[in-house]
């Protein structure tokens, strides 16, 4: 499975190592991404999502439905329930 956020697009950054002496060497910076079930009363069914902590906290804040309808809005997302 690839990192990415279902809901945000979070995915993995590049960037170096850096040691004492200064020699860079590439890794990869990878998403906090967590498996979660969300429940959706308006469709009454529950959704599970791979989505960033970042996301997580701003379901919290918004709830799952009216974040959904924001994200499809903007033409990120595609709603088929």
């Amino acid at each position: 499975m690839a990192n990415f956020c279902d809901l945000t697009g979070k995915g993995p950054m590049s960037g170096h190592y850096v040691s004492h002496s200064n020699v860079k060497t590439k890794r990869k910076f990878l998403p906090n991404l967590q498996k979660k079930s969300f429940y959706v009363p308006e469709i009454d069914r529950y959704i599970e999502l791979k989505v960033s902590t970042q996301a997580i906290r701003t379901i919290n804040k918004k709830g799952i439905y009216q974040y959904l309808k924001e994200l499809e809005k903007k033409g990120e997302i595609a709603l088929g329930f």
